[in-house]
């Protein structure tokens, strides 16, 4: 049995999203008022919450992928749409919104670079 590889550059681009998630998640818990002032009306607390806790849900999806498991890739890329479209609806400009799907293009793009002629996406169960 072949032990799977990962690249350098995704695990770099993990750690990176862990790091995001975990920033993000105190940011919404506990600096409202920094967050609200990015959206034009204000956003209430309890959807800050909310982002909070999908910020948490992502840094569970991080680890599945860590463990070679597709299931978190799917769950990030659900999340994160969920969360561009609670930003849009509370007012937050669509492109500012759209990019939080940024972070989700270049994982599944550097989920194909391959590393002993296997991508890191083949390699996920």
């Amino acid at each position: 049995m072949t032990t799977k590889q990962r690249t350098g550059i995704t695990t770099g681009w993990l750690i990176f999203m862990l790091v995001i998630n975990i920033l993000s998640a105190l940011l919404y818990l506990f600096k409202q008022n920094l967050v609200a002032s990015d959206f034009h009306n204000g956003i209430p607390a309890f959807m800050l919450f909310f982002l909070a806790i999908l910020s948490l849900i992502n840094i569970l999806f991080i680890v599945l992928v860590f463990k070679w498991i597709k299931k978190g890739v799917w769950g990030l890329i659900v999340t994160n749409i969920l969360a561009v479209v609670i930003n849009i609806y509370n007012g937050l400009g669509i492109g500012q919104s759209l990019l939080g799907l940024l972070g989700i293009v270049v994982l599944l793009l550097i989920l194909q670079v391959k590393k002993n002629n296997h991508s890191n996406w083949s390699n996920l169960t």
